[in-house]
């Protein structure tokens, strides 16, 4: 974002030490300890919030000091998967009392959670990886929160949507996220046809094994249209594919398309 005020001076003597290159989780489980103990004492967390953290998406360095301090501290954890997020904690020593929210048990879980936020437990919802909410679970429990007047606060961090666009090289004054296209080919075809019509650039998670449909629809209708494939970010294999539709299909002719995939697309500009 472009600012028009000067930086701020910094006194030498009060600069941050650089950060020292982390080779191994066991070093950057130790990092957590030692910055935990330099920490002066810090308010406790308050008492009947709903927390959303943003956990990694695929590297263990994408969580937020903030985050694994609210999760530490939080009375218990709303979790997709109870246990990747029990791995996640016991990467960095520590265990925490966890229920199970997602979309199979939304529904009746979510009272069990409102009411102990009612009851001023302080409860932390995470999803596999990312934010909650944003096409995750999450959604139901954070409206049902507010109609009820329990504060609701983001922990931010990680997201593929957002860190897929700042590289895609796609135009970014505005940008519209479509989440997933319907699974049945009706509602696909008239996603896509609607979504191409955008004047803005759109995007929206695909799972690899409907990507290459969800490509040839995008070249159906607009051979020429930008489009912009990211996969497996933060990952060690975490790949970014540019170019028309039929171009980036043909990238992957000779092998799977595997990970986790967000596809941007450009906008109309007929």
């Amino acid at each position: 974002m472009e600012n028009d005020h000067q930086p701020n001076e910094v006194d030498p003597a009060q600069e941050i030490e650089p950060l020292e290159v982390i080779d191994s989780d066991q070093e950057l489980v130790q990092s957590f300890e030692e910055w935990s103990d330099r920490l002066e004492k810090r308010a406790e967390l308050d008492a009947g919030v709903l927390y959303l953290v943003a956990t990694p998406i695929g590297n263990l360095e994408d969580i937020t000091l903030r985050a694994l301090r609210v999760l530490k501290e939080c009375d218990w954890i709303a979790a997709e998967d109870t246990r990747k997020t029990g791995a996640l904690l016991s990467r960095f020593g520590f265990k925490k009392r966890m229920v199970s929210y997602h979309q199979f048990n939304e529904a009746r879980r979510a009272e069990t959670i409102l009411k102990a936020l009612e009851n001023q437990e302080t409860v932390a919802l995470v999803t596999d990886a990312g934010s909650p909410a944003i096409s995750d679970p999450g959604e139901r429990i954070v409206r049902e929160a507010i109609d009820r007047g329990i504060r609701v606060e983001a922990i931010p961090g990680a997201c593929a949507l957002i860190a897929g666009l700042s590289v895609s090289g796609l135009p970014l004054d505005g940008f519209t996220f479509l989440g997933f296209p319907p699974r049945k080919s009706g509602g696909r075809k008239r996603f896509f046809e609607e979504a191409m019509q955008m004047k803005q650039t759109w995007a929206f998670y695909e799972s690899p094994y409907r990507a290459v449909k969800s490509l040839d629809e995008i070249q159906r209708i607009h051979p020429d249209r930008e489009v912009v494939l990211a996969r497996e970010l933060t990952k060690k294999f975490e790949e970014v594919v540019r170019g028309p539709a039929g171009t980036v299909v043909n990238h992957f002719s000779n092998r799977k398309i595997k990970g986790e995939l967000l596809i941007m697309v450009s906008g109309n500009t007929d």
